[in-house]
């Protein structure tokens, strides 16, 4: 991987971690990975945690029904509040949004995008 790539896949990789958002699994990658950067696992590290961003990234209309769920209500800290997260999300897919945009799916999304760079 490209120095300049592999220093802006550290940087986001750090604020995935440090994102209030960022589940317990998706911040264990994430340490794994970092912690295979620079040693002979860092190819196969980086595919695995490439297939696991993939696999934890919240699709925005994911998002919407489950802020619309009684078990959203619970997580986001009761009805009103969900419902507010659910209409932030229809307002970011109407502007053309995929995915949440929380601090954790941001970063993910960030690093995502640069998949073909990551990956060569």
């Amino acid at each position: 991987m490209d120095k300049k790539v592999l220093e802006y896949v550290v940087e986001k990789t750090n604020e995935l971690i440090n994102a209030p958002s960022c589940s317990s699994e998706t911040k264990a990658s994430a340490e794994e990975w970092l912690a295979a950067v620079g040693t002979e696992q860092e190819a196969e590290a980086t595919k695995k945690y490439i297939s696991d961003l993939e696999g934890d990234i919240m699709p925005v209309d994911m998002l919407i029904g489950f802020a619309e769920s009684e078990a959203g209500a619970k997580v986001f800290g009761g009805t009103e509040a969900a419902v507010g997260v659910a209409a932030h999300a229809k307002k970011i897919k109407a502007g053309g949004a995929a995915y949440c945009d929380c601090p954790a799916c941001a970063a993910v999304e960030d690093i995502l995008e640069r998949k073909g760079e990551i990956l060569a």
